[in-house]
């Protein structure tokens, strides 16, 4: 029996640390899945421990290599963002991987944007709202600063899903989907690194760029494979739906935030947009994706711990809770006027008092409702005046019938699906590079696709 051609993808959370074989139809035929417990920096602040990530990386590939049930034509990576990994002159790890929630020196903010026109200014060239160690240019600008004797041991700093590229084909690079992802690093309108990189000195610790849908053939252990250079997660998430849909469309990918990528705008990002936690992604072709931002997941989390310990309820009770038309007038009712730049924070669910609400699935769909006041203003700020009629919603609120249905009744002029793709951002990764390893078409059934309408009273 004849080895199975498969695309290996290495896809690196903060949390879970997975790997996947994957066939020439785009089916997942194997799946490894790994955790590992944080280390401390150098100020003793928690972080990805990059010598057990290494090993791991290493290992797993050469168990994959000398299996004879496949037969790996290639290889890809994705990883979370914001994150560098520092390599001196004779190719060692020569510094902690930064924590990008790690708090940033006020002293150094000050500095910084002082110097550099300010934080709207900065802000708006680099189409990234101003966000500390989660604009990864300024860990660099910070080690230069406070830690000058690194700064001259690092020949290369590699975004986390370059690093791993490095660790098998040994080559260093950078990709524009790393770069242009909130990283303050990018001069959106010039298309090329922002002034104070180059007056900084950084941008010479910043390896070529390799594009993101091309491939360098390596040996690894004496077997040939194309290898591609690696993408940050949230672009290549959205690679499936890009390689599905023609027509302009925005996608909803929820989870703990709930991002709105609309890779059809190409309007500038304005002050107030930044504000409001707009944003721009790279797509892997080097095109800016507009995105927007909210914290939903996360205060969905809190607030159904809240209502859980009220109503005495198991905390996924939710999850049992059935949509009910009836129960979202109630909801409505008591929305609070909010401005949009507040409302955005926060919603209007958190000040509420919960004995006002009779039963559980009452509370719970003023929840949805509140999140939904935000979901609306968030969203439109990516759609704006493009032509997109269609909203995709994957992850967890795409499974939520009560978050798809008043989401399809706040936008009725467009067509509202709950979408799903099985490991998006692996099948992301493993699509960037299609031509490389697979010259087969691409499968119709990648994405499953649940069409939610808005509900019209007739009478019968």
């Amino acid at each position: 029996m004849s080895a199975v051609p498969v695309i290996a993808i290495f896809d690196i959370g903060k949390t879970n640390k997975k790997f996947f074989l994957i066939n020439e139809y785009y089916k997942i035929v194997q799946e490894q899945t790994t955790s590992f417990e944080e280390t401390t920096d150098d100020d003793g602040d928690p972080c990805e421990d990059v010598v057990l990530l290494t090993q791991w990386v290493q290992g797993t590939l050469h168990g994959a290599l000398v299996s004879k049930k496949f037969d790996i034509k290639a290889i890809n990576f994705s990883t979370y963002g914001a994150s560098f990994v520092h390599i001196d002159y004779n190719g060692a790890v020569t510094a902690p991987l930064c924590n990008y929630l790690k708090d940033f020196p006020e002293d150094l903010k000050y500095e910084f944007y002082s110097e550099y026109g300010g934080e709207e200014l900065i802000a708006e060239q680099t189409a990234s709202p101003v966000l500390g160690n989660l604009n990864s240019g300024m860990q660099l600008y910070r080690i230069k600063r406070n830690k000058p004797e690194l700064f001259d041991r690092i020949k290369y700093s590699l975004h986390l899903p370059q690093y791993l590229n490095h660790l098998i084909s040994g080559n260093y690079y950078s990709d524009i989907t790393s770069i242009g992802c909130h990283t303050q690093l990018w001069n959106f309108k010039e298309n090329t690194y922002h002034d104070w990189v180059v007056k900084e000195g950084i941008d010479k610790k910043l390896a070529p760029i390799f594009p993101s849908d091309k491939t360098e053939e390596v040996s690894i252990d004496g077997h040939i494979s194309q290898v591609g250079v690696g993408l940050h997660d949230s672009s290549a998430a959205l690679i499936p739906y890009l390689a599905n849909f023609a027509e302009p469309f925005v996608l909803i990918s929820t989870g703990t935030w709930c991002i709105s990528l609309n890779p059809f705008n190409d309007n500038v990002l304005t002050p107030d947009e930044l504000a409001k936690d707009c944003l721009c992604y790279m797509e892997y072709h080097g095109k800016p994706v507009k995105a927007s931002r909210l914290f939903a997941g996360n205060e969905h989390e809190q607030q159904t711990k809240r209502l859980a310990g009220h109503f005495n309820k198991s905390a996924g009770h939710y999850k049992k809770v059935a949509y009910d038309s009836d129960l979202v007038p109630s909801a409505a009712k008591t929305t609070v006027d909010t401005p949009s730049s507040e409302l955005l924070k926060q919603s209007a669910f958190v000040d509420r008092d919960l004995s006002t609400f009779k039963t559980y699935e009452e509370a719970y769909h003023c929840l949805i409702a509140d999140i939904m006041e935000q979901q609306k203003v968030s969203t439109h700020l990516a759609i704006q005046d493009t032509a997109v009629k269609r909203i995709f919603v994957d992850g967890g609120f795409s499974k939520n019938p009560i978050y798809m249905n008043l989401l399809a009744k706040s936008f009725p002029n467009f067509e509202v699906y709950a979408a799903s793709v099985a490991q998006a951002t692996a099948i992301g990764a493993a699509l960037s590079i299609h031509k490389y390893w697979n010259n087969k078409q691409l499968p119709a059934d990648m994405i499953e696709l649940k069409y939610y309408a808005v509900a019209h009273n007739i009478e019968m």
